[in-house]
Parts: C-alpha cells; sequence; structure tokens
C-alpha cells in the first residue's frame, strides 16, 4: 500500500455500506516520531503532532520542555551539535531529511518565524529599513522601491503608526512592543502559510501583550495562516489556540483539543501548570498573604515602614524635560507587601531608584523606618542600606558569573563587617536555608543553576543582612510560571515568619493579586489609582486600570477571536 492510500485508509470513518465516506483533511504540518538530540543527549523524545490549515496549536511547557527545540527542527535551524530523527511533513513535502538548499526556499517564504526577543533579534546598527530589505528579498520582486512600499504596507497591517518613521529608525529607537510588532511583520511580508512564534510576548507589558497577541490571531483569521505558538503560559495558550501539546522533558504529557486539556487536565503535569497560572488561582497563597493582611487592619495610627510623601522627579532628555515622577506618594505599613504597578514608562523604575537613595528626587520626602532617605549622600545611606535590600529583575544578569554562590551570598556581610567569619558561614547557610537551597550549592557558580535556583540565590543575598524592607523589582518576570509560583511561596513564607516589609514593582497585575496587599498603579509618572488590592482589582475606577485588568490572560477563548476555529486531530506519537 502507498503511503497516500494509507494515510487516506487511517482517516475513514465509520459508515454505512455504500455511503459516502468523510476524509479528514490533510494537515498543514504533521510531526511523527521527531526526536532531537545534542550529541549523546536526547531532549526530545518521539514527538508527534498535527496542524491544519488556518488553525493554531500551542507547544506548551516550561524551560527545557522542549518547545524551542521542537520549534527549531521545524525550522531546520538546530545548532551543528543538533540531531533531529522522525518525520516533519509540511505541506505534504517530507523537510526533515532534505538537504539545507532544498529547505531554503521554504524557510522564511512558507514557514516564517517571529523569535522570543526583539531585543536580541534585531541589529542594532542597522536601521530597521536596511533589515527589512533583507525579508523582502524573498519577494518575487525586483523593483526596491515597490519592495519598500510592501514593507511600509505591512508595518501599517501589524499596528505600527508610522511605518516609515519605524523604517527609517534604529532598534533602540523603539518600544518593545514596536520591535515585536517589527519582527512580525518581516515574518508575514512573504505571506507564509505557516508562522511559528516562540513566546512572542514573554519580555512585554500585560498590555502590549494582548494587543501582540490579538494581532496574531487576527493575522492568522484574515490571510488564513496557521499558527505555531511557544508558550509557558497555560493562560495564553487556552485563549489563543485551538489545540495544546504539553511537554515536559523533551516528551508529550498530553495532547487535544485547548477546552478539553485547560478545563479537564488529565495528566499530573498539566494540572500543575493550571494551577501555577496567577490569573486562575488568585487566591492560592491566600493564607500566607492574609498573615500580612492583619498587619495592614492594625496599621491605623501607627507609624508606616515606608512613607514617601509628594516625590517629584525631572530629567533633562535631549535637551528637553522629562517629568518621570510627578507628586508620588504612598504609605506601607510594616509587614505588608505594596505593588508599584504599570506599563514600562510609567515611572516604576524612577519610583524605586528614589526609594533606595540611587537617585534624589527634586522635591518630597521619602522615609524608610523613619530614616530620611531623600537628600543624603551615598556614605549618609551606608546604614539604611543595611536595611533595605533589592532583588534585581533578571536572575540571568544580576549575579557576577564568575564567583561561586557562596561568595554572591556572603559579600553583603563581608562588607559591613558582620561577625566572625564562622558566624558569617552560618548566617550564609541559614540564608540559603531560607530560600530552600542546599548547602551543596555553597560552591557553585551561576551558570550551574536553574533561573529560579538564581532567582532564590538573589533573595538569599538580600536577608543575610537581615533587613527590615526588600524592594523587588520584576523578581519573577524572567521566570516560567511554575518557577514564579515557587518564588511566590517563598517570598510570601519569608514575610509570615520574619515580618518582611516588600515593595513589589511588576506589570503582572495577576501575580499582584497573589502576592500584594495594596497597590499604586502608574501611568506616565503619576498614581492614577491607589488603595488594597481587592478593592482596586474588583472595582477598579480608573479607564487604565481597567485596560491593565483586561489584559490579564483569563485562559476563555473568545469565540470572537476565532471565528474559523474548527476541530483538529492530534496525533500524538505513541
Amino acid at each position: 500500500m502507498a503511503a497516500q492510500d494509507r494515510l487516506t485508509a487511517n482517516t475513514l470513518t465509520r459508515a454505512e455500506p455504500n455511503a459516502p465516506v468523510p476524509l479528514r483533511p490533510i494537515p498543514l504540518l504533521r510531526v511523527d516520531g521527531l526526536s532531537v538530540s545534542y550529541g549523546s543527549h536526547e531532549v526530545v523524545t518521539n514527538v508527534g503532532f498535527e496542524l491544519g490549515r488556518g488553525e493554531s496549536l500551542a507547544l506548551i511547557g516550561e524551560s527545557g520542555s522542549g518547545k524551542s527545540t521542537i520549534a527549531r527542527a521545524v525550522l531546520r535551524l538546530l545548532p551543528s551539535n543538533g540531531r533531529a530523527t522522525g518525520r516533519v511533513v509540511f505541506d505534504g513535502q517530507e523537510v526533515l531529511g532534505i538537504s539545507e538548499r532544498g529547505f531554503r526556499p521554504l524557510r522564511g517564504r512558507a514557514i516564517g518565524f517571529v523569535p522570543q526577543d526583539p531585543a536580541n533579534s534585531l541589529n542594532p546598527v542597522r536601521t530597521i529599513g536596511a533589515q527589512a530589505q533583507e525579508a523582502a528579498a524573498l519577494l518575487d520582486e525586483p523593483d526596491k522601491r515597490i519592495r519598500k512600499q510592501l514593507v511600509l504596507e505591512t508595518f501599517a497591517e501589524v499596528g505600527l503608526d508610522n511605518p516609515r518613521r519605524v523604517y527609517d529608525s534604529y532598534p533602540h529607537q523603539l518600544s518593545g512592543g514596536m520591535l515585536q510588532r517589527v519582527l512580525i511583520g518581516l515574518a508575514i511580508l512573504p505571506r507564509p502559510a505557516l508562522l511559528v512564534a516562540d513566546e512572542p510576548t514573554s519580555a512585554l507589558d500585560v498590555t502590549i501583550q494582548k494587543r501582540i497577541l490579538d494581532l496574531l490571531t487576527r493575522l492568522q483569521h484574515d490571510l488564513k495562516i496557521s499558527l505555531l505558538l511557544i508558550t509557558h503560559d497555560l493562560a495564553i495558550a487556552a485563549e489563543r489556540a485551538n489545540a495544546l501539546v504539553v511537554l515536559k522533558d523533551g516528551v508529550i504529557q498530553e495532547a487535544g483539543r485547548t477546552a478539553s486539556v485547560f478545563s479537564s487536565p488529565a495528566s499530573a503535569y498539566a494540572r500543575k501548570l493550571r494551577a501555577d497560572v496567577p490569573a486562575l488561582n488568585p487566591d492560592r497563597y491566600a493564607a500566607l498573604r492574609d498573615i500580612g493582611s492583619r498587619f495592614l487592619k492594625t496599621a491605623a495610627g501607627t507609624a508606616p515602614k515606608i512613607a514617601v510623601s509628594a516625590v517629584t522627579k525631572t530629567f533633562n532628555v535631549d535637551g528637553k524635560s522629562l517629568v518621570a515622577v510627578d507628586d508620588l506618594s504612598f504609605t506601607v505599613p510594616a509587614g505588608t507587601t505594596h505593588a508599584l504597578v504599570g506599563e514600562s514608562g510609567s515611572g516604576k523604575t524612577t519610583a524605586v531608584r528614589l526609594l533606595l537613595g540611587l537617585e534624589q528626587p527634586d522635591s518630597g520626602t521619602i522615609s524608610v523606618a523613619g530614616e530620611q532617605i531623600a537628600g543624603r549622600s551615598p556614605g549618609e545611606l551606608r546604614s539604611a542600606w543595611r536595611h533595605l535590600q533589592l532583588v534585581y529583575q533578571n536572575p540571568f544578569t544580576s549575579l557576577d558569573p564568575t564567583w561561586t554562590i557562596e561568595r554572591l551570598v556572603r559579600e553583603p556581610l563581608d562588607r559591613f563587617g558582620i561577625g566572625t567569619p564562622k558566624e558569617r558561614d552560618e548566617r550564609v547557610r541559614k540564608a540559603l536555608a531560607d530560600v530552600g537551597l542546599g548547602e551543596h550549592l555553597l560552591s557553585r557558580k551561576p551558570a550551574a543553576l536553574s533561573g529560579g535556583q538564581r532567582q532564590r540565590v538573589a533573595i538569599a543575598r538580600s536577608l543575610v543582612l537581615k533587613p527590615d524592607v526588600i524592594v523587588l523589582d520584576e523578581p519573577t518576570s524572567a521566570l516560567d510560571v511554575s518557577v514564579q509560583a515557587g518564588i511566590v511561596e517563598v517570598l510570601l513564607s519569608l514575610q509570615a515568619n520574619l515580618g518582611l516589609t516588600y515593595v513589589f514593582v511588576s506589570h503582572d497585575l495577576a501575580l499582584v493579586r497573589q502576592l500584594a496587599h495594596t497597590v499604586s498603579v502608574m501611568h506616565r509618572g503619576c498614581i492614577v489609582e491607589h488603595g488594597e488590592v481587592a478593592e482596586i482589582f474588583d472595582n477598579p475606577q480608573q479607564p487604565y486600570t481597567k485596560a491593565l485588568l483586561a489584559s490579564i490572560p483569563s485562559g476563555v477563548a473568545d469565540a470572537a477571536q476565532a471565528p474559523h476555529a474548527r476541530p483538529l486531530l492530534m496525533a500524538a506519537a505513541e
């Protein structure tokens, strides 16, 4: 029996004698028994799935689950030590076994790719237009002026308001959301049949994330493009995909229609992923958070741990005054968590730098535990910094890669000259134990740790001085939702046990609801809404706050977003 005959035979359904036999449409992309190895290490094992024409499928799982490796195998972009076996059939053609020369006409033209990080995917010393012309070279159009016009039209199509300015700009002159739209525009310029989007919104604010996802959904439907979406966020996948493939350690844990997998996950791993999504489980840490809530209820009449009053900060940018923070005021009772939320450019980072004394305000006052921060020199702030610590956003860049974990955690003790050498050793071990890390990691360097372990080290480093206040600057934005859940639990447990006060900076309102007691919503340097988290989230008053809350992925697909959705048969390899 021929291969096509076997495929047809397998698609037959039970029918009455002499009745017409319906055939399942041949998928645009079929992956059968795909395994991928790097050297002798197999990272993807016997993976199979199908993606229909004009439909969407999401590969979901934590970092290291094999999602991006599968995408790169489909795109034939594995590194030199990568080896893929099995079958990848695109539009009826087996592509895994053909030569690079034979596959090259498909890449970019028939199969588009949107990479994860726009800042690292574009050349910083070349204009967007110069790089767009490379993508336009894939078009069957010899006239460079016409190609430019097609690029400008595509930029407008993906929602870039001033395509000519974007075309003439360098990457650093555009926001992250604009850069991601540029990459999407370049990917769809040749009108591919399949678009592979690898974590296309992981580095973006929640409102920009929604716009990008809405854009991908609209393009999928308008241009009849099939979308292979790679994400670690089950809520996003459930909103945007017809079907899901759940991966762990390179092996499929579960596969099927989105509604089925999302509402009733059969595998323990899929259930864990669902439980780790903040938007779907806002009260997961209610018991731990309630300890701080009791402090909040008894705070009336007592001095706050943090008091920021009428603070303003202006910067000079290209000869013009830019008001970064305008009349900022908030207080934080001891033992509670206060969140600063808003999009990039809202003033959150400037507020943190002012609170830490790294910038001086033009006006206003800032105090921590009754000690004035504003107007003091770094030398004068040394005593305050012992009790006021910071956990940075990205654990992959905030830790010195040449130092051991022991040296990283111990350094604050050495700098402040606290205790004897033996006492410092004990405090380092205690700090690591408090964040759930063992002594066996002391001699390792950051490169030997996972992202979640690195962030725990960063938290241990901030804890070792026994501070009263910790400022958390997007401490989980670079982490998978499952790793993020572990960090949130560590932070709340530490707060409950040690009475710590947190200032939590984030654009993720779902996470804020899990973690914080009070919140200030910032927009263009001003606080537009302030109060207890439940009050603001349940009854927002300002349009900007409502827009932020509406951008939280709910995990429920909007039927209006997917008018062409139809059942998709999954073919997970046995």
